[in-house]
């Protein structure tokens, strides 16, 4: 297991079932933060206002102790905590207090929240493991885990497959 840090986590949760685990991580005394926005949804028949979690899928999760990092794994319908690379993700707090006076705000509507996937022929900057720092292009995005890029240091192409979380968009100073 990677070395445990305490403070904010993210779970990864089964879809539509955010709420319900939200409310049990509570009531096994985990500070969960849900954030929620609302969403007109069209029936055949009706209109309603729904909230809806403005991550899908995921639960942060406030850990205090390594007993407490445990606990809610044993919850059905939480898959795993969220990772990137080899360490568990982290959320600052300023973060999350941001997203809550967000949330809060009168007068803003349709919030969506995306994650940007590179595009083909985006030059990048690998930010992780052993090619930290090289300079790649986008040469193929075939779905939201894997990208294809060419790394064009050696003279020669290599190509390798890399998680979009890996890569950076590159300054215009690099270019």
């Amino acid at each position: 297991m990677s070395k445990l840090n305490i403070g904010w986590h993210v779970l990864y949760v089964k879809t539509k079932h955010e709420k319900k685990i939200d409310l049990l991580l509570k009531d096994l005394g985990i500070e969960s933060f849900l954030p929620c926005v609302k969403q007109i949804v069209q029936w055949s028949d009706r209109k309603k206002k729904v909230q809806k979690p403005l991550f899908p899928s995921y639960i942060f999760i406030n850990i205090k102790s390594k007993s407490e990092f445990h606990k809610p794994l044993k919850i059905d319908g939480v898959f795993k905590y969220l990772r990137c690379g080899e360490h568990f993700a982290k959320v600052r707090t300023q973060e999350l207090y941001k997203i809550k006076q967000f949330l809060q705000l009168e007068g803003i509507s349709e919030v969506v929240a995306t994650g940007k996937i590179p595009c083909k022929g985006e030059r990048m900057t690998i930010n992780y493991g052993q090619l930290d720092g090289l300079e790649c292009e986008v040469m193929k995005v075939n779905n939201k885990n894997k990208i294809l890029v060419r790394i064009e240091s050696l003279k020669r192409d290599i190509t390798a497959v890399v998680p979009p979380s890996f890569l950076t968009k590159r300054s215009s100073l690099n270019k």
